[in-house]
Order: structure tokens, then sequence, then C-alpha cells
């Protein structure tokens, strides 16, 4: 009886146990089943729109990404992922670094998962990390390079654990979207992990403190220049006050808005040293140097711009905290140049042709491609295309940006003529007005106006058509005619 008693006991505990598992791997496996679920059919989905993408007109940068997530909610958390995973985020300059370290890594013989043609939130970032997967979850990559959206950091960054996190700079951008830039450094603040290494611009005051005395750090920047400013000349410089005590900061140097080296004499704060820097800028030979673990190399300079060479100083931090040589950067960098997308010049009967992208609803952006502009020697004449009426076919989101933006840049002897075309072409002239440009040097003009009716087209003057990302069929449409008045042919 006693035996028998025991082997009911026995029973009953073996039952206990078989159901707990049953029922644990059961749970599991039915959230493996979503996952799988997920996958196959955001692949599948990813395949539709690769053939019928356009009749279809469906985003193949992120929509697969939303379908996974919509069946799968922690589909991010389950993916595999590459083992080196390089993420570069920031308000500026996102695109042209990561574009710069996935050229050069695959220069070298690494095969790299990006999302260089796709989103840069969550939902694009997913779509990329399913094309690195097989069928069974099993990741086809060892490393990736991934730009993330800054707003979209925190829905990141819980999920894809950075080798290498990148932040380029903080400053303001749409005030829709991203109000202020300390806004925008606490959302990627709190959400970076504490084990990334990260890669931080020594010379803004802003990012530089991120995780501060908690991450591993490598700063980049760029040493004193003949050209920097002992105080701002810039409409906005969010960074006038010690982030530790409030006393006002001195500055050792002003590049352009809080971009600089600064220090208080209050409590001692001052900005970080950095351990890769750009130490001479060789404009005429078209290199720079840059000091680097006790020594100095000569690499290709990519931009004259002062923001691309921040953009190249921060990809070769990145590539040789990766293990790349110095030895394989300075070849690498003397193949690559910076996307036509961003930056074309062509000569056309004599007269050069310039596009460069300036970032509607970005004031920073716009004031240094301003800046830049003025500061080529060559008299010009400017075609203006950055509105912000892509935001909404109804409407614009405020233009209170254009204000925050140094258009007075612009009011220069070497610009003869000024184009403000678009929907925002009247809220453009009369911000140059108050900039003090003269009225006879502006021009207001529709999308569908003629340009070649107001340019000079002579020898002597640059033509620069400075862009919003959104408007390359105007900037096409523009292109063209010019060209064709250039060549002797009809301009419409």
């Amino acid at each position: 009886m006693v035996a028998f008693k025991k082997t009911r006991l026995s029973l009953a505990l073996v039952y206990i146990v078989l159901i707990y598992y049953f029922r644990t791997y059961l749970i599991k496996g039915v959230k493996n089943v979503r996952f799988y679920l997920a996958l196959w059919v955001s692949k599948f989905v990813r395949l539709i729109i690769k053939v019928f993408g356009k009749v279809l007109k469906l985003n193949g940068s992120h929509f697969p990404g939303n379908v996974a997530i919509k069946i799968c909610p922690n589909f991010l958390e389950k993916i595999k992922k590459p083992e080196t995973i390089i993420t570069v985020t920031g308000t500026n300059g996102k695109t042209t670094t990561c574009n710069l370290i996935t050229d050069i890594l695959e220069q070298n013989g690494y095969k790299v998962l990006n999302n260089k043609y796709g989103s840069n939130i969550r939902g694009g970032i997913t779509t990329t990390l399913i094309s690195g997967v097989s069928l069974f979850n099993n990741s086809k990559y060892k490393i990736s390079v991934l730009e993330v959206d800054e707003r979209s950091s925190h829905l990141i960054y819980p999920y894809i654990k950075p080798t290498y996190a990148v932040v380029t700079n903080l400053f303001r951008d749409s005030l829709k979207r991203n109000a202020h830039s300390e806004y925008i450094y606490n959302i990627i603040n709190k959400a970076l992990p504490d084990n990334s290494t990260l890669i931080l611009n020594a010379d803004d005051l802003i990012s530089n403190r991120m995780k501060l005395d908690v991450n591993k750090r490598v700063y980049f920047g760029i040493d004193k220049l003949d050209s920097d400013y002992s105080e701002s000349i810039n409409i906005v410089n969010d960074v006038r006050i010690c982030p530790n005590c409030s006393a006002k900061l001195k500055y050792e140097f002003v590049r352009y808005h809080h971009i600089g080296k600064a220090y208080c004499e209050k409590c001692g704060y001052k900005s970080p040293e950095a351990d890769y820097t750009v130490r001479k800028i060789n404009y005429a030979d078209e290199n720079i140097v840059v000091f680097a673990h006790g020594e100095e190399h000569k690499i290709k300079m990519l931009s004259n711009s002062i923001f691309n060479i921040y953009n190249q100083i921060c990809a070769i931090a990145v590539l040789a905290e990766f293990g790349l040589t110095f030895t394989q950067l300075e070849e690498s960098f003397n193949k690559i140049e910076i996307t036509k997308e961003r930056y074309k010049k062509e000569t056309i009967n004599g007269v050069n042709i310039i596009n460069h992208l300036a970032k509607g609803q970005n004031p920073i952006a716009c004031s240094i491609v301003f800046k830049y502009v003025k500061e080529e020697k060559r008299d010009k004449e400017l075609v203006l295309l950055i509105e912000d009426f892509h935001d909404n076919k109804e409407s614009s989101e405020c233009p209170a940006w254009l204000y925050d933006c140094d258009f007075e840049f612009l009011n220069d002897e070497s610009i003869k003529k000024i184009i403000a075309m678009g929907h925002r072409g009247e809220d453009l002239k009369f911000r140059l007005l108050l900039a003090g440009v003269p009225e006879e040097k502006i021009v207001s003009l529709e999308n569908d106006g003629i340009v070649t009716d107001y340019l000079s087209l002579d020898k002597d003057r640059d033509i620069y058509i400075l862009y919003d990302m959104y408007e390359q069929p105007i900037v096409d449409l523009v292109n063209n005619q010019i060209k064709k008045k250039l060549s002797g042919g009809d301009e419409a």
C-alpha cells in the first residue's frame, strides 16, 4: 500500500513537471511560429515589391519591416544580427558618414549589410535586417552599418546593440519633429546601450557629453583654423553656458554655431581632447593631415566644405577603431568621392554649375552652405530650392526655421543674383530682404518658371543651385534649363 502511494505521488510529480515544460515550450513555440510567420511574410512582401513596387506604390524601404513588426511586435529583438554593428545617428552628416564607412569597408573586402538605399527609422532598419538573414533566421553578414534617425533611436537601440555607436553632431532641426537639440540629446542619451563604444565629435558641445562616465568613448575633431572666431557669429548658438554650473562659457575658438572648443573658468569644465584630429587642411593640395596614436597621416580631402571634413574624420575614427590601418585608409580615400546626390560640379561652355544640398527646415545645415558659397572667391548667381512644402501636401510647416538660418551670409558683393524658387519663394525673398540683400538682386519664381530668363550665364560667374533633398525633380528641371541655354538650345 505504501509503495502504491509512493508510485502515485511520483507519477503526479512527473505529470506536473511534464505539464510545466509542455506549457513553457508550447508558449515558446507559438512565439517562434509568430516570428517565423512574420519573417516569411515580410520576405514575400519584399519580393512582391521588387517585382510590382511601382504599380502597387508601396515603399520597399520600410513596408516589409512594418509588416513584420505588426505580426510579431518583438520581431526586431528576435531577428539575428551581424556580429559587428556600426550605427550612425545625429542631426547632420549621417548619410555621408555611413556611405563613407560602408564604401571603404567594402573596398577592403568586407561584405556589409547597410540601409544605404532604405529608411533610417524602425521599419526601414527592420527591412534591412530582414534582407540580411536566411529563411531560418541565420545572419548572412558579419558586419552592418546602419543609419539611425535620431528621433527613432529609442525604438532601435533597445534591440540593436551597436559595437560602435556614432553621433555626428546635434543641432536644431525641424521644429515640428525635433523641437530642440537638447530634447534630441536626451532621447539618444537614454537609448544608447552602456556597452557600446561611442564615437563622438569632440568639437560639438552637445553630443560630446553623451553617456558621460558610462561608455567607452573615442573622439574626433579638427584643430583650430585661421578661419575660426573668438565668438559665435551665427544667429543660433545653443551652448552659451556651462553644462555643469551654468556659468558663462569661454571659447578658445568657435567654428560655427556651438562647434568649437570651450571651457568654464568657474568649475573647470572643458571640451574633450580628440583621439583623431585633423591638424591641417591643405586646400591647394586637396589633402588633410590627421593625427592619431602619436603619428601624422596625409589623406586625400574629399571636399573643401568643413562639414564634409568633419564627416571624413568621423569615418576615419570609426574605421581605425574597427581595425583598418592608415595605409588601408589612405589607399581607400584615394578612390572615394562624395556622392553626387549631395554635391556635383559641371562645367558647360566655360560656366561652372554647382549643385549643393542645403537641407530644408535645418537652419544650421543651410547656414553652413551659405557661408561656404560666400567664401568661394568667384562671383556667383544662386538658385534657392530649399522650401518645406513636401512636409504636407496642403500646407507647409511653420517657416520660423528661416529666421534661425544665417541668410546674412548671402548679403555679399560676390553674389550678383538670387532666384528664390517654389511655394516658399516669397518667404525666402522676405527673409533675404531682412538680411540686407538688395531687392534688385532677388527674384521670386514658381517651380515652373524659367530660371535662365534671370541668370546672366556669364563665364565669370558660377551658378549655385542650393536644394533641399526632396526637390530633386525641380533641381533636374533647373539644371536642364541651364544646360540647354548654355548649349545653344531651347531652355524650356
